[in-house]
Formats: structure tokens, sequence, C-alpha cells
């Protein structure tokens, strides 16, 4: 198992989703007795401590503001609207194509795609666009595992996602909000990072509708909507895709949507950010904390240009 560790993490400690919103049950119990709590068998996120020996200290956004405070545009575009109207999309069964410049195309039953990879359990920092954030224990695969079992031909340079079409079940589809489907894009060496990773589960659990059931992005690094939600196809290119957000206000969000809090977006600052379950707002970190991590990927760019 592996947990990314963003630099700079102000010190609390990890604990499951249970203990922790049962949290006040334990005051006045005792250091003790909360330790022997936490790391009681089966404690999903104390056994990726021990795993690693270097657990993420940064307590984690409650599981019921994760699950009912999310951008989804397919349930709507309320914050609280994909909780609300997710309820009747099925996603089950599923199938993930991955074609384009790969000597291995297929498409793929979910169980399939995912059962020659190992499952990790990792917590990362989530930073909307909108400057505000989570703190999230995810579970899922490497995607540069499943790339490399596609065998990418050596002109891929780019890998494009696109989330599923189903106005029946998404009646955020049935609106002319975006160009549908949602699509994404990541440049290969992005996509192919020890950090990205293809979520299938969060808090232990599998991912609820509103959070991208049952197959989703995971970009630590860059803003919230580049993690794309729903997916049912991954096509390697040779050029760069345009994504939704990009398509339809360019000047707002571009391809790389890296957390920068020295460039502004147009019509807010990034320089800080609000936690959500927290009233403080707090200073944003470069590239979302994992600067030591990533920074390399973008060596020598003008990071104003390329935003």
């Amino acid at each position: 198992m592996l947990i990314g560790k963003p630099d700079e993490i102000p010190s609390s400690e990890i604990t499951p989703e249970d203990l922790y919103l049962r949290r006040r049950e334990f005051i006045g119990t005792g250091a003790k007795a909360l330790t022997a709590a936490a790391l009681a068998p089966g404690a999903l996120l104390a056994a990726c401590d021990r795993a690693t020996g270097s657990p993420v200290q940064e307590e984690p956004t409650p599981y019921e503001l994760v699950t009912t405070y999310n951008n989804f545009y397919e349930f709507g575009t309320g914050k609280e609207d994909p909780s609300r109207n997710a309820h009747l999309f099925e996603p089950t069964p599923w199938t993930v194509k991955i074609d384009g410049l790969v000597r291995k195309p297929a498409d793929h039953a979910l169980e399939d795609f995912l059962k020659p990879h190992a499952v990790e359990d990792r917590v990362y920092r989530l930073r909307c666009v909108e400057a505000w954030s989570m703190v999230i224990p995810w579970r899922g695969v490497p995607l540069a595992d499943v790339l490399k079992r596609a065998e990418p031909e050596p002109s891929a340079r780019f890998v494009e996602f696109t989330t599923v079409h189903r106005p029946s079940q998404m009646p955020g589809q049935r609106r002319p909000i975006l160009d549908w489907p949602y699509v994404e894009g990541l440049r290969l060496d992005e996509a192919t990072h020890p950090l990205t990773l293809l979520a299938t589960g969060l808090y232990g659990k599998d991912l609820p509708n509103q959070n991208g059931a049952p197959l989703r992005l995971v970009v630590p690094w860059k803003y919230g909507f580049k993690s794309i939600k729903s997916i049912v196809r991954i096509r390697l290119t040779d050029r760069m895709p345009v994504n939704t957000w990009q398509e339809m206000q360019p000047g707002e969000y571009g391809f790389f949507a890296n957390v920068n809090p020295e460039v502004d977006h147009p019509r807010w600052s990034q320089a800080r950010e609000r936690r959500i379950g927290e009233l403080r707002r707090r200073p944003t970190l470069m590239f979302n904390g994992y600067a030591d991590q990533v920074a390399h990927l973008y060596r020598g760019m003008d990071l104003r240009r390329w935003f």
C-alpha cells in the first residue's frame, strides 16, 4: 500500500470514518483508550500507516461531507445536487474501453479491468478550483499499472478520459450546461506518475454514485475538475485533448490545471482555500502540497501561460 504524503501537512491523526464521526464519544476516555480504538484490527487507515511507516498526519474530511458536497454537473450544478439526484444511477455492470495508441485495445468489464492490479489505500488532498478543499482516504489502483497493461505505442503522448453519457439516469445531462459527455486529459507522464490513481472507493467503501462511481480519476496536485468521474473510456493519443471546461471557458480553465497559489482564477484569488468543515481559510500550497513529487514535470514551463 502507498499513501501520498504532501509536504507541509499539519499534524493530526488519520482515523477511520466510524471512529471519526463518533469522536465526541471518546472525549475524556484518555489518550491510551483513544489510541487503542484508532488502531483496532480492521482500521483501514491505521493499517496503511503500519504498512508505510509514514502516516499522513492530517485529519480527513468527514465522510458525510465528502459525500454531500460535490461538483458533479451530470447530477446538477448545486453542491448538494449530486447526493440528492444520484440515487437512480446504476454503476453496475460497467465497461471501460481502452483504445487509441495502444497495442492491446479492449473493452473491459470493470471486475476484469481491476483484477490484475493490487488495490491501494491513499490519503490525498482534493483542491477545487473554487478555492475549497478536502482530505479524502481513497481506494484504487495506480493508473500507470493499467496503462502499462494496455502497452502504449511509442507515439502516445496524452491520455483522454470520457465520462458515461446517460441522460436517463443523470438529470444534469438533460440540460446543455456542458457539452456532454464530459472529457478530460493528462499528459502521459502525468498519467503514469506514481501519485495518479484510478479510484474505486473512499473511506474503505465503494465510491458513492455522487463521488464518481464506479471509477474515477484522482490527480491530487491538480484542481478537482481534472479528476474526472464515472469513466467509461481511456484513449491514448499523440495530440493534447481539449477538456470540457477548457472548451467551454478557455480563459478560466486550462489543460494543466495545476494547483498554484500564484496564478489566480480570473474571478477570484487562489492564494487561500477553505477546508470543508472548517471556518478559517488556509494558504494554498503549490501543487497542492505535492511539489516535491511533481514539480519536475513542469521544469522550464511558464505556469502562468500553461495554467
